[in-house]
């Protein structure tokens, strides 16, 4: 504890607008559960803990919109986050593939997917008809075929992210069925369950989604988009712990994949290192990973720690210092998870700098 303690006083100066977006976040959060218990106890403060929630939510767009680009330039789709999707456009494919009568077919099989229940009979038929289409493309080994699952399961994986970006950003907002009642908006929690969706279901999918891509050889793109969802990692701050547990998957998984693209030395390849490190790495500490609640396996976060560790250490020197300044914030603050410890790295940086300091 002296150990984290002194670091932290001894942390730049300057906090990056990403940490201080991280630490605002983590402010909210603890200040919100003391105000929620006051609120249940005494009616009225309802309306002002809802009022506080939606000053903090416009600020929190502000700070982004001022400091964070959500996707680069050359990649950024023409929709906005907070746009309203469509069952006809969540999975439009952006290509030419999108001609062709199989390119349609999975799509719309992937978009009910999406909208049948998991209690429904029908949700392992049309999830199996899904992946024997993806697995029946790839084994013809043709370009046009190997673009059409490309192209769909792309549009499918961001046209979930968009959708819980909303979603997680629709939980913030929400004070309880009590003020959604008084203030006749019982739409919210009519589309939190509309079609039998729920938020965990759909991190689950874009687990599946994910895997289909690396298994496909899309592997490099579904990091690609991870990491560039900045608003989402964020916002997944604030959803329940077992959505937390969902994304904390993806992550882990997207992470181990990531790995493989460390070998190139491409600019692109480490703008992507990093941003999946600075914006993922909050949650990887902050949700249910401790021994009580464990999201993964011990061997599965043993591995994900190693591929941290070995991440970082591919940083140039300044952008290890952010990266480890914002996983010490996140890491000494939360008292219930000791994952992911990378005490060692920050070590291995501090021993460097003692050098570097030397030197001139």
């Amino acid at each position: 504890m002296e150990m984290v303690m002194d670091v932290m006083e001894h942390a730049p100066a300057t906090v990056s607008p990403l940490l201080l977006r991280s630490m605002a976040s983590s402010a909210f959060v603890y200040a919100d559960k003391s105000f929620f218990s006051l609120a249940e106890r005494f009616k009225p403060l309802e309306i002002v803990r809802y009022v506080l929630v939606a000053s903090f939510v416009l600020f929190f767009r502000l700070l982004s919109f001022l400091f964070v680009s959500d996707l680069p330039p050359k990649s950024q789709p023409q929709f906005s986050p907070f746009n309203s999707l469509t069952t006809d456009d969540r999975y439009a494919v952006a290509s030419g593939a999108d001609h062709s009568g199989i390119a349609r077919a999975l799509s719309q099989v992937l978009s009910i997917v999406n909208d049948v229940p998991v209690s429904s009979r029908k949700y392992a038929i049309v999830r199996s008809l899904a992946e024997r289409l993806i697995e029946e493309n790839r084994r013809e080994d043709a370009d046009g075929l190997r673009e059409v699952n490309r192209a769909v399961l792309s549009s499918a994986f961001i046209g979930r992210f968009v959708y819980l970006v909303k979603r997680a950003l629709r939980a913030v907002r929400s004070v309880g069925d009590g003020v959604w009642a008084r203030e006749g908006n019982g739409n919210g929690r009519e589309d939190l369950n509309r079609s039998g969706n729920s938020a965990e279901k759909l991190a689950a999918e874009l687990l599946w989604l994910a895997e289909k891509m690396v298994a496909c050889g899309f592997g490099e793109e579904a990091v690609e988009r991870w990491a560039s969802a900045s608003n989402l990692a964020s916002l997944s701050l604030l959803a329940e712990p077992r959505l937390q547990g969902s994304l904390v998957k993806v992550s882990a998984f997207l992470f181990k994949q990531g790995k493989e693209m460390e070998a190139a030395a491409e600019e692109g390849h480490r703008e992507t290192r990093m941003k999946m490190l600075t914006s993922w790495l909050p949650l990887l500490c902050r949700a249910s990973n401790g021994t009580d609640v464990p999201v993964l396996g011990m061997s599965e976060r043993a591995e994900v720690e190693k591929v941290l560790e070995e991440t970082v250490a591919r940083l140039e020197h300044e952008e290890q210092e952010q990266v480890l300044t914002l996983w010490l914030h996140h890491f000494a603050y939360c008292p219930s998870s000791d994952w992911p410890n990378l005490y060692p790295s920050y070590s291995r940086w501090c021993t460097e700098s003692r050098k570097l300091l030397l030197l001139h």
